[in-house]
């Protein structure tokens, strides 16, 4: 079949799957965007992406439809699975999400077709526990009546650089030609090329390492940066000096949330203890991050203590789980809010990008220009409209008597133009 003539489905329109919606659309594919949220669905066909990955102007394209009706997926026969993995709160794999998409996709499956799961899971999982769902609800077999495949989502929300067709892409399929078929499609969308995985094990395994591998390197600044504030410090000084070394490798100390970095170490984990292994290095390292947040508490408490503040009127700045996206999923940025609380019952918080419940917050979520007199100004995640004011913004924050104290916790406010009563805490 011509890959002009495939005809595409798109399971889940979140901040991976909309992007590949869009990008085969434009590649001239016949693409069906399915979302089980009808509020989606209709937001998207009225141009409004509140992921803010996809520009207006690329929602709109005669060869992308969006349904929330599993039916309309049935033309398809290549469908492409980009639904959340996230964990339980006992920190266990959940599944349920791709089990779900899987049923939905079965119940629709045609001989011949191809399904992909982009998802992140752990080895073995698209093998082991999708495709046998895919069976029982086609009552087609894998392998013979339709094929199956993955290839890793490396999406970073945010990144404008760094996006689905500037991405290499890797696929693995079940048999040599599905894995052909499956690198042709994609490649016809992204041009920074296609690696050809040796297995689909191989490719969930190269997925779910790379996010631990971050997670371990920011796992090992966030332990310097504890250290170094005991030496007085600073672990941005430090790191900038270090990294003149040509094969130093640059992180950042801070928190560590969202739906991979924070989650996908988790499905490696758990994956490893049922087959009999124990990991120590990773489920430590996803301590040292866990507990960050309280260790910024903790900075915050010492010095309220030595300037004598039982009650410090605080605002957090940020509540997303990075910078200059709406995203809340797994932010960090609430177990910081929760700590401080712990410390003062004025605290406010305020971020005008997240996509946030304000009602069900807890504590004070006001507009900008509503905080005034803060004794603690904490700049939990540095969106880019308050790096940009600078100082300036967080002046109109600060307290007009007093002392004042600055907690950059990403370290991006100008040292050299420091105001003279404010202390400035960075990690």
């Amino acid at each position: 079949m011509a890959l002009s003539k495939r005809k595409i489905s798109i399971i889940g329109l979140g901040y991976v799957g909309l992007p590949v919606a869009v990008a085969f659309g434009e590649a001239g594919f016949s693409v069906t965007g399915f979302d089980v949220s009808s509020e989606r669905i209709e937001a998207l066909k009225a141009g409004h992406d509140i992921t803010f990955e996809v520009e207006k102007n690329r929602l709109h394209n005669p060869n992308l439809v969006y349904t929330d009706s599993e039916d309309d997926i049935r033309a398809a026969d290549f469908h492409i699975v980009t639904v959340p993995t996230p964990v339980t709160d006992d920190l266990e794999p959940d599944i349920s999400f791709l089990i779900s998409a899987s049923m939905t996709v079965g119940r629709q499956l045609k001989k011949n077709d191809i399904v992909v799961y982009e998802s992140t899971v752990y080895p073995g999982c698209t093998e082991e526990d999708c495709l046998p769902v895919l069976e029982a609800a086609s009552g087609l077999k894998a392998g013979r009546d339709f094929f199956i495949g993955y290839s890793p989502e490396r999406i970073n929300p945010g990144d404008i650089t760094h996006r689905f067709e500037t991405i290499q892409k890797v696929v693995a399929g079940q048999c040599p030609k599905t894995l052909e078929i499956i690198a042709e499609t994609y490649r016809s969308v992204v041009i920074a090329g296609i690696y050809k995985a040796q297995s689909i094990k191989v490719a969930e395994a190269a997925k779910v390492i790379e996010n631990t591998q971050r997670d371990l390197n920011i796992a090992f600044v966030n332990e310097l940066s504890q250290i170094f504030r005991k030496m007085n410090i600073d672990t941005s000084d430090v790191l900038a000096a270090a990294g003149t070394k040509w094969n130093f490798i640059p992180f950042e100390p801070g928190l560590v949330g969202g739906h991979c970095i924070g989650v996908d170490p988790y499905y490696l984990t758990t994956k490893a203890k049922k087959v009999g292994a124990e990991p120590q290095i990773i489920l430590s390292g996803r301590k040292t991050n866990d507990d960050y947040a309280l260790f910024i508490a903790e900075e915050c408490r010492r010095w309220c203590a030595a300037k004598g503040m039982a009650e410090p009127k605080i605002a957090q700045l940020g509540l997303t789980f990075k910078e200059n996206i709406p995203d809340i999923r797994n932010s960090k940025a609430f177990n910081l809010m929760t700590a401080l609380c712990g410390l003062t019952p004025s605290l406010s918080v305020f971020d005008q990008m997240a996509a946030v419940d304000t009602e069900q917050l807890g504590v004070p979520f006001n507009p900008v220009d509503k905080g005034d007199g803060f004794n603690v100004i904490v700049l939990a995640v540095p969106h880019r409209s308050y790096i940009e004011q600078g100082w300036t913004f967080v002046k109109e924050l600060a307290a007009k008597e007093g002392p004042v104290l600055v907690m950059d916790v990403k370290a991006r406010l100008d040292r050299d133009t420091l105001p003279d009563h404010i202390d400035l805490w960075r990690p």
